[in-house]
């Protein structure tokens, strides 16, 4: 069986209807650009050095992984990251919630969003600011935790803070030239607006030929610095006791997956990647809040089709319901994301972190 959620891109009619649309957006998107480059909107900026890690469409870039990865790089390199962001779908999305580092913190991710959530879990020595006006919980996060550096998380649209470093994520298994803006399709901005930024991450490399993009990146900037990555599976984890599981346990064996992300299909094809045997594949839209009536179907699918376990992303993990049954375990997929080259990357951050903060 295999359920999927509607393109992001529209097809046929629906999308030529959508192109006058798109159209204005795209005129919407470059003067509000020209009213923050003239000064007409005001770019505020922090007393510590900003790094944004964003993307050109609506989601599924591996955003999470690789703003996670950053933050335990600037950490083993000696900084005091914070992470910065809006929680997206949270409840209450007007507050502002800090998150102190601590062993054992577990947000409620329907408070602060899936995607803090996760990060929180993860990353338990860097402390989370959730917020919608960024500068203001930047302030507090310097004043609060001693935040030395900040990561902005989903921060390239965000123009209302100043950064020194803009990371712009494409992912390998999309095709950015037939891609249209919203609401057409899955863009927020057209691919020339790399030229403002000073790094793509190529992720999801292991899926797909790189070599299309990197050039094409090229032509639109060429002095960007261009760096790749790839998704390595560490273990699985058993949703409801917490014990760990060597992927190669369930090598060979059929296994069900789903998931809510915006690229649905990279993570089937990198369970593939990874020697499982997905012989059920369900995908939802990106953030779902799972049902517990929607996991009795998973579950009953999954033992018809003869798998030993229900498979799905750390993510969504984070949104199933808060008390839950399953008739078949279900095992988090732990993921690490691996740049390349490496070195370079750390050079980067190091010099780019140093410089801002010996010019405040």
């Amino acid at each position: 069986m295999r359920a999927h959620p509607p393109a992001l891109e529209k097809r046929g009619p629906l999308r030529t209807a959508l192109l006058p649309l798109a159209m204005a957006f795209r005129a919407g998107v470059a003067l509000r650009i020209l009213a923050y480059r003239r000064g007409w909107l005001r770019t505020r900026r922090l007393n510590c050095p900003v790094i944004s890690v964003g993307n050109l469409s609506v989601g599924g870039t591996g955003k999470t992984p690789v703003v996670a990865f950053l933050a335990e790089t600037l950490l083993r390199l000696g900084w005091k990251p914070g992470i910065l962001t809006r929680g997206y779908r949270r409840q209450h999305g007007t507050e502002t919630i800090t998150l102190e580092p601590g062993a054992r913190r577990a947000p409620d991710p329907r408070v602060v969003g899936d995607e803090p959530a996760l990060l929180a879990r993860k990353l338990p020595a860097v402390p989370l600011v959730i917020a919608a006006d960024r500068y203001r919980a930047g302030l507090v996060a310097e004043e609060r935790f001693g935040v030395n550096v900040h990561v902005l998380d989903d921060g390239f649209q965000h123009l209302a803070l100043g950064r020194q470093l803009d990371v712009v994520l494409l992912d390998v298994t999309r095709d950015y030239s037939r891609a249209s803006l919203l609401p057409a399709g899955p863009l927020r901005e057209p691919l020339a607006a790399l030229a403002r930024a000073q790094v793509v991450v190529l992720t999801r490399a292991e899926l797909g030929d790189a070599l299309p993009l990197e050039n094409e990146v090229r032509r639109l900037n060429p002095g960007i610095k261009i760096f790749r990555s790839t998704t390595r599976l560490e273990k699985l984890v058993d949703v409801a006791s917490g014990n760990g599981l060597a992927a190669e346990a369930l090598a060979g064996k059929p296994v069900s997956a789903f998931c809510g992300l915006g690229n649905p299909q990279a993570f089937f094809r990198d369970l593939r990647d990874w020697k499982l045997t997905p012989v059920v594949e369900t995908a939802f839209l990106d953030h779902h809040l799972y049902q517990e009536q929607e996991l009795a179907t998973l579950a009953r699918h999954a033992t018809e089709a003869g798998a030993a376990a229900l498979l799905t992303t750390e993510k969504d993990v984070m949104n199933l319901p808060r008390e839950w049954k399953s008739t078949v375990p279900i095992l988090a997929c732990v993921t690490e994301v691996e740049l390349e080259p490496a070195a370079a990357f750390d050079e980067l951050l190091a010099s780019c972190v140093e410089t801002s903060r010996m010019r405040n």
